[in-house]
């Protein structure tokens, strides 16, 4: 059983190729709970391997990653059987699509979304499903009258704000983000930010966020990676290497030379 202080995820060796490319390379990390990492490149990088192998849902060329359950039992992920790994991203885990259409049933209603996980951890009775719906929507600023309504017929700000609701209402310990501000304009970028920033804050959440966005890595993360070629060529406290990088990619990325 691991000691209380032991990282949350611990990821040794990650391989993964796609024929001739490298997606991920010999990749290594330990995340505790709390924490914000955030991981950045350019296209092609690796960043969204790295995210599909932390999260199980790619499987590695070579590697594993190691899960402190809620039990204390330290599990290799990859050992599992896709089912315990589903039931994990439906739990005890988190994951905000760059896409929300990706992490919605579009043809459920808002309150049918969020109550599906729910159901996953045992929730049975529907007044109470749906009350604690109605609640996590307003949490996100999404009004409790929408409650009936269908992501399709919501715009792509609200979409995204009901994934984080359908992710936060089971409390997860750990959630994995792939551009979660991507494509949408400033002021409802900022909205979302704050809403991420304010949860992690709260729940004392542990989350690896993907993100092109240098200013988004800044605002949400305490340690930043920095990948190229599907290596990490960087890290350290995010303030520290967006400050004063070492590495001249990361220069580059910071006086954005590069288009990440």
């Amino acid at each position: 059983m691991s000691t209380p202080d032991a990282p949350l995820l611990v990821a040794e060796g990650l391989s993964k190729r796609y024929g001739q490319r490298i997606g991920c390379a010999d990749v290594s990390l330990g995340i505790h709970e709390g924490e914000v990492v955030a991981v950045v490149g350019e296209s092609g990088s690796g960043k969204s391997t790295l995210l599909g192998l932390l999260s199980t849902q790619l499987l590695p060329d070579a590697g594993n990653v190691r899960y402190r359950m809620r039990s204390g039992d330290e599990r290799n992920l990859f050992a599992l059987g896709e089912a315990e790994r589903r039931f994990l991203l439906r739990t005890d885990w988190g994951f905000v699509h760059q896409d929300a259409r990706l992490g919605l049933r579009m043809g459920v209603s808002a309150g049918g979304n969020v109550g599906e996980r729910l159901m996953a951890v045992g929730w049975r009775h529907y007044g109470r499903i749906r009350a604690e719906a109605e609640n996590w929507l307003e949490r996100v600023e999404i009004a409790r009258e929408r409650i009936d309504d269908c992501p399709s017929a919501f715009s792509g700000g609200m979409r995204q704000r009901l994934q984080i609701a359908k992710n936060m209402v089971t409390r997860p310990r750990l959630i994995f983000m792939d551009e979660p501000t991507g494509g949408l304009d400033v002021s409802v970028q900022a909205r979302l930010l704050d809403l991420i920033r304010s949860f992690v804050g709260d729940y004392g959440l542990a989350a690896v966020i993907v993100t092109h966005d240098l200013a988004v890595a800044r605002l949400l993360s305490h340690r930043i990676i920095v990948m190229r070629h599907g290596r990490v060529i960087e890290t350290g406290l995010t303030d520290q290497v967006l400050d004063d990088p070492r590495e001249p990619y990361t220069q580059l990325l910071v006086a954005s030379v590069l288009q990440v």
